[in-house]
């Protein structure tokens, strides 16, 4: 029997980052063999080079491992969701049936797009954790057993959950990053089951009708269009003000009236009704709150040789910097107040607070450790949305907030330069501002600092600042996919503008 060869691991100081293979298999000739033929020699040499080449190069670890969804519960949820709006519109009386169906074809348009997207979370641990919750409250609340619900977490940012109008409800990794335990999980279910038990939607839908089918409407707008340009300016700004707060009205109606339900479902499930408060609490506040320490763009974007520039955040516009928020809008604070995507949480709880503290029961009944889990997961998700969503400015926000606080380091690091190495792009074809935001005063005074930076950034500084975070870096993302690649697109950017 004779040996053809054995291969035997590379020795290497670094050996250890290394997919070194220990042994490959021992390939024999026959007995009465003394010789290969070309075609096995041929294949022989392949193997044998594959392996060596298999062996020097390094086995790069993922930045993330980010979540997986189940893609066969995604299908079913649209196909569910593609069969209701059927049957919805096929049930349509001739009376009005255009404009119902053209609501209801456009809400599956929404539903749809957020059912097939990779918004949507339907990765096993997270999905089931949810369901295992609504199911607590569906097994001892009977008149929603016959709901055909579709309840699904979703990536998105904004601190939000929110009732579709045909089944589907959405809960945002937003909102749920801030939450402190089930019972708050349950209630803000329980408030979106009960908006999608009492019809809300519908009832929003038959107003809108029969306020733009109105004949006082209609005369209206046949009296405004006789009117001279500037007249006729003011006097439709008044009329649209006018139908957006009367809308506004009435869904905060209902937001009270789902509080009051949402309750009556949560009364039932053994978890406490201080979830409802602590809830209100958490949105009350949502806006004032952040998961990051306050992000000091000085600090971490100063490396050796290459010191931060105040330029690049100093403001220069007085008026910007010393308007007042209450100036800067026509709408008294009533109104304001009024448009709020969670109105008047103080109101609500002083409506409802001492019948839900009457509720005792568990503030976890499910899982507490994957519910803190899961609160941990859902950043890198979110993150990875933001950038799938091709804003690079708060993608960049988020990370270096993440980096500055230690969280999920080699994925703020790439993210960055991934970031920086886009904007730059962006930058030369002209095309940045399709990428990133504009101030505002809606955005916190540290996102708006990062993005008057962005703006006031040279391409040298913008190739300058990504080649010396991959300088820093180099060392601790060696081991990860992907950082070398953007590590040589920020040299390419920076040998560009020497």
């Amino acid at each position: 029997m004779t040996l053809i060869f054995e291969y035997q691991p590379i020795s290497n100081q670094n050996s250890e980052r290394f997919a070194v293979i220990t042994s490959l298999p021992i390939f024999e000739l026959p007995n009465n063999a003394t010789t290969m033929n070309e075609p096995v020699k041929k294949i022989l040499a392949v193997f044998l080079l594959s392996a060596i080449a298999l062996a020097g190069f390094p086995q790069l670890k993922p930045v993330y491992n980010f979540w997986t969804d189940d893609s066969l519960v995604k299908k079913r949820y649209y196909e569910q969701a593609l069969k209701n709006k059927e049957d919805l519109v096929a049930s349509l009386d001739k009376d009005q049936k255009k404009d119902y169906k053209e609501i209801y074809e456009s809400r599956f348009v929404e539903v749809g797009s957020l059912l097939k997207s990779n918004r949507t979370v339907t990765e096993p641990a997270a999905h089931q954790y949810l369901q295992s919750i609504l199911k607590k409250i569906i097994d001892v609340n009977p008149e929603l057993n016959a709901l055909p619900l579709r309840i699904v977490f979703t990536r998105d940012w904004w601190p939000n959950a929110y009732s579709m109008g045909e089944g589907t409800i959405a809960f945002n990794a937003g909102l749920f990053v801030y939450l402190n335990n089930e019972a708050e999980i349950a209630f803000v279910l329980c408030h979106e089951l009960a908006h999608y038990f009492l019809n809300h939607s519908k009832k929003r839908i038959d107003k809108q009708i029969k306020v733009f089918s109105s004949d006082s409407l209609k005369n209206e707008l046949k009296r405004l269009s006789k009117l001279e340009y500037n007249e006729r300016r003011a006097e439709a700004k008044k009329l649209s003000r006018f139908l957006a707060f009367d809308m506004q009205r009435h869904s905060r109606e209902g937001e009270e009236e789902a509080d009051r339900v949402g309750l009556r479902f949560l009364k039932r499930t053994g978890y406490t009704g201080s979830g409802f408060i602590s809830s209100m609490e958490v949105m009350d506040n949502i806006d004032d709150t952040s998961l990051f320490n306050p992000l000091n763009l000085s600090k971490i974007l100063t490396f050796p040789g290459y010191p931060f520039k105040e330029r690049w955040i100093k403001k220069e516009s007085v008026i910007f910097g010393a308007m007042k928020a209450e100036d800067a809008s026509t709408l008294t604070k009533a109104e304001r107040d009024s448009l709020k995507t969670h109105p008047d949480c103080t109101q609500r709880i002083a409506l409802l607070g001492d019948s839900a503290l009457a509720l005792k029961g568990a503030i976890f009944q499910v899982d507490e450790k994957l519910f803190q889990q899961l609160k941990q997961d859902f950043l890198p998700e979110m993150l990875e949305q933001v950038y799938r969503d091709g804003n690079y400015s708060f993608n960049l926000y988020l990370a270096l907030q993440m980096l500055q606080d230690g969280k999920h380091t080699p994925l703020a690091v790439y993210s960055i330069v991934r970031d920086l190495n886009n904007i730059y792009k962006r930058q030369k074809e002209h095309r940045l501002g399709m990428y990133i935001d504009s101030e505002s005063r809606a955005f916190e005074e540290e996102y708006n600092q990062l993005l008057r930076m962005l703006y006031r950034l040279r391409l040298s500084e913008i190739a300058a600042l990504s080649d010396n975070i991959c300088s820093l870096y180099q060392e601790q993302m060696k081991e990860y996919d992907g950082f070398g690649e953007e590590m040589e697109k920020a040299k390419k950017n920076k040998q560009e503008q020497q």
